[in-house]
Order: C-alpha cells, then structure tokens, then sequence
C-alpha cells in the first residue's frame, strides 16, 4: 500500500536551513568523495619521485580507504557524544594537517601518513553534518526529512567522487603530484572559516570527564576491535589474487570477539543489537555496499581498461566520466527533495544490472559514445541508490544514533569500494583486455542481480513510496 503523501516541509525548512548553514557541511564533505579518487593520476608520478615501484604507491589509495571505513563511524560517535560542530571542525583541522604533510612530503611514508590524516579528518565531516542536520530539523519542528538539504549533502559527498580524477589529471599535468595534497588546503580552510563562523556552537559537553569513564563512554575497546576487523579484512582483499587465509581468519576471530564485547557493552560503538532490532537499517546498509561494489568498479576499472585497452590518457578516461556524475547529480535532488525511497531504489538497482550487462558488450573497438551511454545508466545508478538510501537512513535511526549510524553507511560503502578494487587487482592482475573486462561485467551482473532482490523482496521499502 502507499504511504499517503508527505506533506511539504518548505515553511520552515528555508528558515532553518540557510545557506550560511549548510554552505560549510557541503563544501566538508566534498572534500572526502574528491579524495578518494583523487590520488588515481598521481601514482605514477609519485612513484618517480620517491623512487619506488610504481605497484607500492598503491599503499596510498588503500590507506585511505582505510581510514575512512574505520574513522566515518567513529566520527559520528564523537559526534554524538561531544558536539557535531566540534567535531567537524577538529575533522577540517585534521585535513588541512594532512594537506600540509603531503604537500612537504618526500617519502612514500610520509604521503601514506598525510592520506591517512586526510581520511581521518574528512571522514569526521559526513556523520557530523548528519547529526547537525537532523538537530536543526527537530529544532525547527520538521515533520518530514529536509530533502533538498539530504540531496545537496548527498551531491557534494558522494556524486562529486568522479570529478577527482579529471581534476587530479589537470593538476598533476599543470603543477606536478604535490598539488593532488596541497588542492586540500583551500578547501579545508574555507570550510573552516564558514563552519567556524555559520554553524551555531554546541552546548557544553556533560558527563564524565575522567580518561576511564570517557573510554566507556565512547567504548574504546569496540572502537578498537573494529578498526582491527576492517584492516585486516582490507590487508586480506588487497593482497588478492595471492589469498593470505591467515589474515583472513584474522578478521573473523576479531569479528566474533567484537560482537561478544559489543552485546555486552553498556553504551556500544558498533550497536550489534540495533542492526539486529533495526533489519531495514541492515539492508539499507547491504545495498548500499552492493551498489557501491559496481559504481566504483566502474570508476576504477573501466578507467584502467580505457587507459590500458584503448591508449587513453589518466585525464581523457577522468573527463569521460564526468557527464555520469553531472546526471546523477542532477537525479539525486529532486529525489531527495520528494523524500521519495521505493520507486528510486527499484530503479537504481535495474539500472545497474542494465549498465552491468552493458559492459560485457564493449571492447576495443566500441565507439566512444556507446561507453559514455553506459556510464549514464550507471550514473543514474548512482544518482538514485544513494539519495534513496540516504533518505532512508535518516528515517531509520533516531537522533542520537544518526551520527553512529551515518558513519556506518558510509563504511559500507568503503567495504563495497574495497571490494571492488579487490574484483580488479584479481581479474586484471596479469593483464588488462577486453576478456577481463567482461569477466568483472559478469560478477557485476551477479551482484545487481543480488541487488534487486534485496530491494523487491524487501516489505519495507515495497510498502513505502516516500520516507
């Protein structure tokens, strides 16, 4: 049945939701999905530069995703916990640090220190800016979700990922390497000033103070047992195609201890029992890190195969897939401005299998236009899974989980990012051709095929034309 219509939020969300307020949360979180793709046309260059082999700079890319699987949800619980504006401003501090350090660097463990830094820091700006919005909705009496704000939060977080790597190509051409670090420091600084002087202060933190009851506070122990599953759940997909089943079993005995803490923990990190109490919020995060699996195989591995199956240069294949991530910007706002989540999420999951099967057609040989056309229908993929998702998300969760559980979309969408560079360092590790492409097309189709059976077979989001 559909849910009657939601009705306008327009009264009071322009009051409430200036542009001085959210000017600063778009511009922070912008600064993460650039990242990410960012260091792509710089691995080269770089490797040059340190006198290492080309194949070790990839230390750099894994480094962060690292960070951000690992540091989005804590973010979101010092959020929580001690203010989001803080923490927001601590995370801009942390990026305009590693900007420096990277920008200075002149070993590849310094640059692995200032990606970590930049990971860390811009992953602390996504949840807070959640918590922030969500404050700001009930404060001004919100009966639905700020749509437009969700979009234009969703655009500049996750839809601008593609721009990094024409931009990375531009500026390793024009000035060298350095910049791809340094292009942080404007960015954080504006984000820092606007944030510092347009974002109302957080009231003074209560609680506990002493260094044992703030570690059970914020459950250290939790926190650290998580970030020990990912890393070596990330060191296990990395290391593909040559499996370490050591390390993968590694994760799992740290993935069953943190479960048995975390059921016993007065106030959890990662709140096993919500995921278990909560299943829509547990499947919003499972297609989330499915849909993320494909779009950023098709970031990262159409751009290797057009570089290597086609002569292209790093920027031509960046600059091909601009036109995907301008469409799916220009679907995700007024999805997100109508808070609507079931027709989108049917159509993003169809949509990815349509592009998947897409990409087993293509070779040396296709003209260029059918592979823009192909990246569009991933762009409305993509345009479409993450304003639904993000929309639902915020509905799922009350507000003094929405940092924690902001935080937590955003790690699913690292583990699908993971996985997918694991898919290519697999599949194209001896050789890149059209073969290959099309066998990373296939686990593609499997998993929108998997991804659409999670969104049709899913009652709550077949009941639910809007949130």
């Amino acid at each position: 049945m559909t849910a009657a219509p939601v009705p306008p939020a327009t009264s009071h969300t322009a009051p409430a939701f200036s542009w001085r307020f959210v000017t600063p949360l778009f511009t922070g979180s912008a600064i993460n999905a650039i990242n990410t793709s960012l260091i792509a046309t710089a691995l080269v260059p770089i490797a040059a530069a340190v006198h290492v082999p080309v194949g070790r700079t990839a230390v750099l890319v894994s480094a962060l995703y690292l960070a951000c699987a690992i540091a989005q949800p804590v973010g979101g619980k010092l959020a929580e916990e001690f203010g989001p504006r803080r923490v927001f401003l601590a995370g801009v501090l942390i990026v305009l640090a590693g900007g420096v350090v990277g920008g200075l660097g002149e070993d590849l463990t310094a640059l692995v220190v200032a990606r970590v830094l930049i990971g860390v820091g811009s992953s602390a700006v996504y949840p807070s800016a959640m918590l922030l919005i969500r404050r700001r909705a009930e404060a001004a009496g919100l009966d639905a979700p700020p749509g437009g704000v969700l979009g234009g939060l969703m655009i500049a977080g996750a839809a601008t990922s593609a721009l990094g790597l024409p931009i990375g190509g531009v500026l390793v051409d024009a000035w060298g390497w350095r910049t791809t670090f340094l292009i942080n420091l404007p960015f954080a600084l504006l984000a820092l000033a606007m944030a510092f002087c347009w974002i109302p202060a957080d009231p003074p933190v209560a609680g506990p103070r002493t260094l044992r009851q703030l570690a059970a506070r914020l459950d250290v122990a939790g926190i650290i047992g998580f970030g020990g599953a990912i890393a070596a759940l990330l060191v296990f997909l990395t290391g593909l195609p040559q499996a370490d089943w050591s390390v993968l079993g590694l994760a799992v005995v740290i993935g069953v201890g943190l479960v048995w803490w975390e059921l016993r923990a007065r106030r959890p990190f990662f709140d096993v029992r919500l995921l278990a109490r909560n299943p829509a919020l547990t499947r919003t995060y499972l297609r989330f890190a499915l849909a993320g699996l494909c779009v950023y195989t098709v970031l990262y591995g159409l751009t290797q195969w057009l570089q290597a199956g086609r002569s292209m240069s790093s920027e031509e294949a960046g600059l091909l897939l601009l036109p995907m991530s301008a469409l799916s910007a220009l679907i995700a706002r007024p999805i997100s401005q109508r808070n609507l989540v079931r027709t989108p999420l049917i159509v993003a999951a169809v949509s990815c299998l349509a592009a998947s099967a897409g990409v087993l057609a293509l070779t040396a040989s296709t003209p260029t236009v059918w592979i823009v056309a192909i990246t569009l229908v991933f762009g409305v993929t993509l345009g479409t899974t993450i304003s639904a998702h993000q929309t639902a998300l915020y509905t799922q969760v009350g507000a003094g989980e929405i940092g924690t559980a902001a935080g937590l979309f955003r790690t699913f969408g690292f583990l699908g990012s993971i996985a997918s560079s694991a898919l290519i360092s697999v599949v194209f590790h001896s050789e890149v051709n059209d073969h290959r492409l099309h066998l990373i097309a296939l686990t593609m189709v499997a998993v929108s095929v998997l991804g659409l059976l999670v969104v049709v077979t899913d009652r709550t989001v077949m009941a639910r034309a809007r949130a």
